[in-house]
């Protein structure tokens, strides 16, 4: 099952209440599975919009002593300047953009589908919308990191998301993955794409998940770049 997308059970689905005209691709953090992650996006649902919450491969994890979870790619440190899964990285961005194209092909343009994820899932997210050509309708990047952020900006040369609004949430006392992170990322994303385009929201007292306050600011930005069409 190593690192194989196919061997991964079939995504958590929201579906649509009408004709879905637009889709939200969500993944999950480290050692998750994408249901809780179906549970929240059902909280803050809009009627127009599929929600897409797949589940990683599961594989050895380095940093949890080789032990087999369902992660995205391998993490080998939690700091910046940890070594990173340089190969795993680009595989697990390849499969995402799989999953865009699967969504372009039931009818949903890439331009109607906003790429997120939480921690690990948020890290894809944001490497996988700055290497793609197809051009996404935002990003939320929930506590979490820029991959291989030295390959930065040479490696979005071709990305169609140098415009891309870019939605960063991070809780201030996050143990697991430090402010620090989010910030630097933020500071790097702005050298990447249109600095205004980048909003950075933090949340006192919140630690490594999610609040009620970020989940209003997730539909509010979701609600934002895809509005119904009539």
């Amino acid at each position: 099952m190593c690192g194989n997308t196919m061997s991964a059970p079939l995504p958590a689905i929201v579906p649509a209440a009408r004709k879905a005209t637009a889709a939200v691709i969500f993944l999950h953090g480290l050692g998750d599975t994408g249901h809780g992650w179906a549970e929240a996006m059902a909280s803050i649902k809009s009627p127009h919009v599929k929600y897409i919450c797949p589940h990683a491969p599961i594989m050895p994890v380095s940093l949890n002593m080789n032990m087999a979870m369902p992660s995205w790619f391998d993490i080998i440190g939690l700091s910046p300047d940890a070594q990173e899964d340089e190969a795993g990285i680009k595989k697990a961005a390849e499969n995402v953009k799989a999953l865009i194209d699967q969504e372009v092909k039931n009818g949903i343009p890439s331009n109607r589908i906003i790429l997120g994820g939480f921690s690990q899932g948020g890290a894809l997210s944001l490497y996988t919308a700055l290497t793609t050509q197809q051009k996404l309708g935002g990003v939320v990047a929930l506590s979490c990191w820029l991959p291989l952020r030295s390959s930065f900006p040479q490696a979005a040369a071709n990305s169609a998301n140098k415009d891309v609004a870019v939605l960063q949430c991070h809780g201030e006392s996050d143990p697991l993955v430090p402010l620090m992170f989010g910030t630097i990322t933020s500071e790097k994303l702005k050298t990447i794409i249109s600095p205004a385009n980048v909003k950075f929201k933090t949340y006192s007292g919140l630690m490594h998940s999610s609040c009620n306050q970020e989940m209003t600011d997730i539909k509010q930005f979701i609600d934002k770049q895809l509005p119904p069409v009539n």
